[in-house]
C-alpha cells in the first residue's frame, strides 16, 4: 500500500506538491470515487487510479521497447548538449521518474533501445558476465569477405580492447549488408571492428536483444511496453 500523492508523482513524473494540487482540484479518482486526501493509500495490484480521466498504470517497474530514431541520444539528460534524448521523446503517458536507457546506442545508430527504471534488471543484462547477445544490421561502404567473418568469430583486438567472438554474416547474400551479433557493448564497437579492416559503417540498426526482436510495427521513435515473457527472452540467448 502506497500513498496516492507519491504514486501520482512517480507515474506522471511531477513533484509531490503538483500531485497534491491535482487531488485538491478533484481530478483524481480511485475506483471511481473522488480522492479527498493525498495521504490516502491504494493497492497497486487491485485498485484503479485515474487522473483527469486518464487511467494510471500502476507498475513497480516498467520496461519499454523503443525504436530509436537517428539523431537522438541514449541518455536521460540532453541539456548540456541541447540534444533530444530517448527519454524526451517518450509519449507523455509513459513518462515517469527514474527512467533510463539500459545500454546505449550511438546518436546515429537506430533501433532497439530498452528503457526502464529497474536498475537491478539493467545491471544484470548489461554485466559483462551475462554476455547478452545483441544483433545489429550494418550497412557498409564496401563488402566484407569470409576472412573478416572468420576473424570476427575468433575475436579481434581493436586498440587496447579485446573483442569477444562475434557473428558476422551477409544479409541475403549481400556482403555490404551485414548481420552482426556481439556480446559486449564497448564504445563504437562495431564501427571500430570494421574500421580495423578499412570498412566504414554508414548505417547501423540494433534489431534484437537476447532472443527478443525489435517489434517491426514500431516506426522510428515509437515504443511500447515489454511484458514479463519478453523480458525473459532478453535475458537469455
Amino acid at each position: 500500500m502506497e500513498r496516492i500523492d507519491k504514486i501520482i508523482s512517480k507515474e506522471l513524473n511531477i513533484g509531490r506538491n503538483d500531485a497534491k494540487s491535482l487531488i485538491k482540484s478533484g481530478k483524481v479518482f480511485l475506483n471511481g470515487s473522488s480522492v479527498k486526501s493525498p495521504s490516502e493509500k491504494l493497492d497497486e495490484e487491485k485498485d484503479v487510479l485515474t487522473v483527469g480521466g486518464r487511467v494510471i498504470h500502476l507498475r513497480r517497474f516498467v520496461y519499454i521497447m523503443m525504436n530509436k530514431p537517428e539523431g537522438v541520444i541514449s541518455s536521460t539528460d540532453g541539456r548540456k548538449t541541447s540534444e533530444k534524448t530517448v527519454i524526451d521523446i517518450l509519449p507523455e503517458d509513459m513518462k515517469r521518474k527514474n527512467l533510463f536507457p539500459a545500454g546505449r546506442l550511438d546518436k546515429n545508430t537506430t533501433g532497439f533501445v530498452l528503457i526502464t527504471d529497474d536498475g537491478e534488471f539493467a545491471h544484470r543484462i548489461l554485466s559483462p558476465r551475462s554476455h547478452v547477445p545483441k544483433t545489429y544490421i550494418a550497412k557498409l561502404d564496401k563488402p566484407f569477405d569470409d576472412e573478416i567473418s572468420d576473424a570476427f568469430s575468433n575475436g579481434i583486438t581493436i586498440g587496447d580492447d579485446e573483442c569477444l567472438p562475434a557473428v558476422l554474416e551477409p544479409v541475403d547474400g549481400d556482403y555490404t549488408l551485414a548481420r552482426v551479433i556481439i556480446k559486449q557493448g564497448m564504445y563504437h564497437q562495431i564501427k571500430r571492428m570494421f574500421k580495423k579492416y578499412s570498412i566504414e559503417v554508414i548505417g547501423l540498426k540494433r534489431i534484437k536483444m537476447g532472443r527478443l526482436n525489435l517489434d517491426e510495427s514500431l516506426a522510428a521513435g515509437e515504443c511500447r511496453y515489454i511484458d514479463e515473457k519478453e523480458l525473459e527472452m532478453i535475458n537469455s540467448d
